[in-house]
């Protein structure tokens, strides 16, 4: 399967600050890609850091003015799979920032007592996608599972966290991949949780708004704080443009009860 992704963004600089991208594929054989980044049309270098999982972060200290990203990737081949050791997997299990998994308990257990792996996995998915509601705009950036389920909508990030937090309060090691989506409709940066079962690493997408097999992962992580595309840190900097493509010569057919490992 050839998969094609893009993104290209904009950031007005008010003063000296440093950008941080996590918005490059991760590493994986067949991957040819370019980034070029610019301050008033003027190249700048960035600072390539390795993340857990095969996440990269760009980091870029900006001066003043308009900062433009453009990054473009081809993708031809498969990650191989991800390893886990005992520390990660005990990491996945803790509740975090925005995966409320001990408030959540007493829910998780008595919507999917029984259940295991794949039957799991497919509960909790459709259980998920029964309840919210995708409204783009309906969420803030400072919501946790907790609330997403109390409002009963959200977006992506929203259906994960909530799908993230259920599996670990049913101690399955779960956590949260940002990821390219051909097939998304509209088009953005998505993300999907992943549990650790059967010994590996297996997609949970409960918003079904893209097939799991074509799915390009970026970064990895406890919850949407690890795998934020941008931050900015030590000055000012406004986000005016955004634009995310992402597409494949072939889209999957998804069957939910089918574990899925993202490429």
């Amino acid at each position: 399967m050839l998969r094609q992704v893009a993104a290209t963004l904009r950031l007005d600089v008010a003063r000296p600050t440093t950008v941080v991208l996590q918005i490059a594929a991760a590493e994986q054989p067949g991957l040819v890609e370019s980034m070029t980044l610019q301050v008033d049309g003027t190249p700048v270098r960035p600072r390539a850091l390795a993340g857990p999982h095969g996440t990269r972060l760009h980091v870029v200290d900006a001066p003043a003015g308009q900062f433009d990203a453009t990054y473009t990737a081809d993708l031809t081949g498969s990650a191989p799979p991800l390893p886990a050791d005992e520390a990660e997997l005990l990491t996945y299990l803790r509740p975090s920032r925005y995966c409320e998994s001990d408030t959540l308990g007493p829910t998780a257990r008595a919507e999917f007592a029984g259940l295991t792996g794949v039957d799991l996995l497919a509960a909790v998915s459709s259980w998920v996608g029964t309840r919210l509601s995708y409204v783009p705009g309906s969420s803030g950036p400072t919501d946790g599972a907790v609330r997403t389920l109390l409002a009963r909508q959200g977006v992506c990030r929203d259906y994960a966290h909530l799908v993230v937090a259920l599996l670990r309060a049913l101690d399955v090691p779960a956590r949260l991949a940002a990821v390219y989506a051909p097939g998304l409709a509209p088009m953005d940066f998505h993300a999907v949780a992943e549990a650790h079962v059967g010994g590996g690493w297996h997609v949970v997408d409960a918003t079904t708004l893209a097939p799991r097999g074509a799915l390009v992962r970026i970064a990895t992580g406890r919850d949407a704080s690890d795998t934020a595309f941008l931050s900015v840190h030590h000055g000012l900097a406004t986000l005016s443009h955004l634009e995310v493509s992402a597409v494949a010569d072939t889209l999957p057919e998804d069957d939910l009860r089918v574990l899925v490992a993202l490429a």
